[in-house]
């Protein structure tokens, strides 16, 4: 699998890094049982190479991931059809991740919403136990 390269030198470039910095949210959008598209927003952190998504376990989500790999991940548009931003690409639960609540990037991003939603980062971490990694192969939008 090639790693996808984003050229910041052009305006689309730099609009899906500034969206990879700044957006809180991404739509994951795995594939049901009969084949169904099932998108779920979620939380995520950009490495530069790949995304990390921490995840509910025992989920219909966790289901779909295990029968087919292949995923997309998605910005919201701007609300006229524009700023578009689709990644595909596969995932794969990666048990080197530590934590959400010890993935020092991920704290620092998320930790008042993980208080917020579960009443502690630790808490948060036992809510979503599962790291996933999606690896981008593909990249489309305008």
């Amino acid at each position: 699998m090639s790693e996808l390269r984003i050229d910041p030198s052009t305006d689309f470039g730099a609009r899906v890094e500034r969206r990879l910095r700044d957006e809180i949210v991404i739509w994951l959008v795995t594939v049901g049982p009969n084949g169904t598209p099932e998108p779920a927003p979620v939380w995520f952190l950009w490495d530069g190479q790949s995304f990390v998504v921490y995840s509910r376990a025992g989920t219909p989500r966790e289901r779909n991931l295990g029968r087919n790999a292949h995923v997309a991940l998605h910005f919201d548009g701007n609300g006229q059809g524009g700023d578009i931003v689709v990644f595909a690409g596969q995932v794969s639960v990666d048990q080197s991740l530590p934590p959400a609540h010890a993935n020092a990037a991920y704290l620092a991003k998320y930790g008042d919403r993980m208080r917020r939603v579960s009443g502690s980062p630790e808490q948060f971490s036992a809510a979503y136990p599962l790291p996933l990694r999606i690896r981008p192969t593909r990249l489309r939008g305008h």
